[in-house]
């Protein structure tokens, strides 16, 4: 076992690495109790291991970690996004084929939201694209009840402050009125909890249909509710800078897997 501060990385970053859940959750999974190290449990992040260190999760070996991949989904509304509910309410990870490897979402989608959805099977790269600095645009199509006006939009374009939390500018277009309703389409960085809703909500509006189109240069075309298509290992590292998978299954497109019953 690797001291803190010499070779090796940190255990937390090599479990992300291995797909076993995001460099956080799998600090939370450390603290548990539930990680071993040469026959060892740990209960701290704080320790660098190297390959030839012997690491369990769950009394389970984690393996080599695979080269990073990158999946676009298509959520359908009536599912969250977490790997469990309190509530008991079915989640993307009940929906997804089965022949689709470990993976973790990358930012998510409320349960009444629809639309583009990364997936990634590595803990590094969820944490790289969520972070504020990344920067990457993700463009939503909003129906809104209620007749808006560029003036009324104008907030939105300048930062507003709601419920006590600050959001930065979003891009704001109105694209047409259509009976009680209308379309916006809203650019925003940061994705913040149900910041779309909330700072709709601020200037009098409330959104009842909420589709996310891309998140940065990828784009939710071509893929029908429920769908999932791998993102080529050519664009991956065009997009992320990454290594292109050594080896990786041929992408494809992959109907929603049935609900068992």
């Amino acid at each position: 076992m690797s001291e803190t501060g010499k070779t090796g990385e940190r255990i937390a970053k090599v479990l992300a690495r291995a797909g076993v859940a995001s460099r956080r959750g799998a600090e939370e999974i450390i603290a548990a109790g539930r990680v071993t190290v040469n026959g060892k449990r740990i209960d701290s992040p704080a320790l660098n291991v190297t390959p030839a260190d012997r690491i369990t999760v769950d009394g389970k070996e984690i393996g080599e970690p695979e080269p990073p991949r990158l999946w676009r989904y298509y959520k359908p509304t009536g599912l969250v996004t977490t790997t469990r509910d309190e509530k008991g309410r079915a989640t993307i990870f009940d929906k997804l084929p089965a022949e689709l490897p470990r993976v973790m979402s990358i930012g998510r989608l409320d349960l009444n939201s629809e639309g583009l959805l990364l997936l990634t099977n590595d803990g590094e790269v969820k944490r790289r694209l969520e972070l504020p600095a990344t920067g990457w645009l993700r463009k939503y199509r909003v129906r809104v009840k209620g007749s808006p006006s560029e003036q009324m939009l104008e907030p939105l374009r300048k930062g507003i402050t709601a419920d006590g939390e600050r959001f930065q500018p979003m891009t704001v277009t109105l694209d047409r009125q259509q009976g009680a309703n209308a379309w916006l389409t809203v650019g925003l960085r940061e994705g913040k909890n149900r910041e779309i809703r909330r700072a709709m909500e601020a200037i009098g509006l409330t959104v009842n249909r909420l589709l996310r189109l891309s998140y940065g240069p990828f784009r939710l075309e071509g893929l029908k509710p429920g769908e999932v298509e791998e993102v080529r290992p050519r664009v991956v590292r065009d997009q992320l800078g990454l290594a292109p998978p050594a080896q990786a299954a041929k992408p494809g497109r992959s109907p929603a897997r049935r609900r068992k019953k």
